[in-house]
């Protein structure tokens, strides 16, 4: 996660002086950066000091300088317990290229690397070590680190200690043991996302109640939140990736391997270089296709919730969902993947009925008591609740998080606002048709079978079950069957009506009778049909951070990247970041003194990499802000690739 953290420095408004202590050094030493923004010293000054701490900071936040610094100023090896296995070699060469030693021990490695590094390790020729939190239940494991020096324990995704939150790893409960063996080891617990029981648990299962809390804004501002009702979904996701996101990278969510299979096939034959992700691959297959993602420029993946977690890719533009998420949590993570490096993205989820449906029966089939079904529940409402609203989709995420925000202009229903009508009539209409198949034939039908009712459809199986004789038949005809489909959506979501059985079946809940008797009113959400349109022209217009004469730079610093991280076997983003480059290509330095007033330009990378950079400079651009050479005419005039900056997911974890 170090290389994302970093990235985010490079895009920060930072703030601090010279006379900040060696953490500041360090940050200016080896991660090229002048200072530090919001609560990241002090954080990291009350980690050197010996404190604990419990970080809950969004993605790409900037939560990895708050462990790694720590471990380069304390004495001894910084711990780094990571449940995402795929991820630490790519962690592990990030920090390399910064001139940080670090290395990790797992299940990949044979038994000469695993030698070496535990060598390297007890000789403190270590500064980072990371590891699974499964090897801390080996005691060959916890004997290794008895015999050395270790600086501090950073727990990273510290949610998957959490038994009833979105990514549980039972592995992490058994973590609360690290206090009791190594008592005087500071530990410091990160989140991305965390609601304040999720908090409430980390703190409790970790044993850290003494430690300091730190809690930041979860609010991604560059990321544009919509949710579209569903219409040909992969029509739709069609759509919006040709027109905003052609050539980008992106994730894109299923809640199961076939459609995961099947929708990247769909892109496939429809042009889109895509690939699919999912348990059900063989590990060499799904190895591939992860590390495609992390190397190939503009590349999509589909995937159930298993890909993603942890994954550092600066550049992917767009995260969508082809099915509704289990919580709000979970949908704020996964979304939380686009858009890293601060550049304009979108979080975009198709919703519909048989979602509100499915999701239902999950929890009714799922394993566990009634309060394990009550908690599921309330992660459902609470994401249907999101999808349903009528107000700013941002203030209701971030409230879901206990935080204070103002309409942020930039969701589906900031951009085309919906409007509310009152539902109360039809809503009357649908219970009654569920209420006079009940009581009249003793008969349960799902959704389908009650909207052909009430808009007076004769179709085959109307008539075979005479239902074409009930006195409901045809009283809902001043409605289409989306609008229908749209009340049978919402009374799932208000509690006004719920799913039974193996065929998703509609019966009538506690709450119904208010809306029979007519002592309840039911509002409801009416989507404009603007709203996507709106929310399409509001991407496009989004402003391209680089001056004209500084795109042919940007794309020749880019080509250069690839060619080198091509050489050296490392994702692009080891090399550097956009932001880095975006930097380099408008202030065009003209010596390494110059270049290394850049941020994200250490000692180490200006060492290795300045040369280089300097000629390319020279060969596509003058450094007295002149206009670079070939920014005439012509494609070079075009908004730059996406860059091939990419990021890792964990194939060794499916739910």
């Amino acid at each position: 996660m170090a290389q994302a953290d970093v990235e985010v420095v490079e895009d920060m408004n930072v703030e601090g002086g010279p006379e900040a202590g060696e953490a500041v050094q360090v940050l200016r030493r080896v991660f090229g950066y002048e200072a530090f923004r919001g609560s990241q010293q002090e954080i990291i000054e009350h980690v050197i000091g010996g404190g604990d701490a419990v970080v809950l900071m969004p993605t790409g936040g900037g939560k990895s300088l708050c462990y790694q610094i720590p471990a380069l100023v304390r004495g001894g090896v910084g711990v780094v317990v990571s449940p995402l296995i795929a991820l630490m070699q790519d962690q592990v060469d990030a920090l390399r290229a910064l001139g940080v030693r670090a290395g990790f021990l797992n299940s990949t490695q044979d038994i000469e690397e695993r030698r070496l590094v535990e060598a390297e390790f007890l000789a403190g020729e270590l500064d980072l070590l990371y590891l699974a939190p499964e090897r801390l239940r080996v005691e060959q494991t916890l004997s290794l680190l008895d015999r050395g020096k270790i600086s501090l324990f950073a727990i990273d995704e510290a949610h998957c200690v959490a038994q009833w939150g979105h990514d549980f790893r039972p592995d992490y409960l058994a973590l609360s043991m690290l206090h009791e063996r190594w008592p005087e080891v500071p530990r410091i617990a990160l989140t991305a996302t965390a609601t304040e029981a999720t908090h409430t648990e980390i703190t409790t299962r970790l044993r850290m109640a003494e430690a300091r809390h730190f809690v930041a804004s979860f609010d991604r501002p560059n990321i544009q939140y919509r949710i579209a009702a569903k219409n040909e979904p992969k029509r739709q996701l069609l759509e919006l990736l040709r027109e905003e996101h052609a050539g980008d990278a992106g994730i894109i969510y299923c809640l199961s391997r076939a459609s995961v299979e099947k929708t990247a096939q769909f892109l496939v034959e429809n042009g889109i270089a895509a690939v699919p992700y999912h348990a059900g691959l063989d590990p060499r297959t799904r190895a591939e296709h992860q590390a495609r993602f992390l190397r190939e420029d503009g590349l999509v993946v589909v995937a159930t919730i298993a890909f993603g977690m942890g994954i550092d890719k600066p550049d992917v533009r767009f995260v969508a969902h082809l099915d509704l998420p289990k919580s709000v949590e979970g949908y704020y993570q996964e979304t939380g993947r686009a858009g890293r490096d601060g550049q304009p993205s979108t979080a975009w989820l198709a919703y519909g009925l048989q979602d509100v449906v499915q999701q239902r029966k999950l929890i009714d089939g799922s394993e566990g008591d009634d309060a394990h079904r009550r908690r599921l529940s309330a992660h459902l409402d609470a994401m249907l609740a999101l999808c349903e609203t009528v107000e700013c989709r941002r203030v209701r995420l971030l409230a879901y998080f206990g935080q204070e925000s103002g309409a942020c202009g930039n969701c589906d229903t900031c951009l085309a606002p919906p409007q509310t009508w009152d539902a109360t009539v039809p809503a009357q209409k649908l219970l009654s048709t569920v209420v006079r198949l009940q009581r009249e034939r003793g008969q349960k039908f799902g959704a389908g079978q009650i909207i052909d009712i009430l808009l007076g459809k004769k179709t085959a199986k109307v008539i075979q079950f005479d239902h074409d004789a009930l006195s409901v038949f045809g009283i809902g005809a001043d409605l289409r069957e989306a609008e229908w489909r749209g009340v049978v959506r919402q009374l799932l979501a208000q509690g006004l009506l719920a799913v039974e059985g193996d065929y998703g079946t509609l019966v009538l809940t506690e709450a119904s009778g208010g809306v029979l008797r007519g002592d309840r009113q039911v509002p409801m959400r009416r989507e404009p049909e603007k709203a996507a349109r709106a929310a399409r022209a509001k991407a496009k217009r989004a402003p391209v951070d680089l001056p004209e004469e500084a795109l042919p730079v940007f794309e020749a610093l880019r080509d250069w990247r690839g060619r080198t991280a091509k050489e050296q076997g490392v994702p692009a983003y080891v090399i550097f970041h956009d932001a880095t480059l975006r930097e380099i290509a408008v202030l065009r330095p003209a010596s390494l003194d110059g270049l290394g007033g850049i941020n994200g330009v250490g000692e180490n990378k200006l060492a290795k990499y300045g040369q280089p950079i300097l000629e390319v400079l020279a060969g596509r651009g003058t450094t007295d802000g002149g206009d670079a050479a070939g920014a005439g005419s012509g494609s070079d005039h075009a908004p730059p690739e996406p860059p091939d900056d990419i990021e890792e997911p964990p194939d060794d974890i499916d739910w």
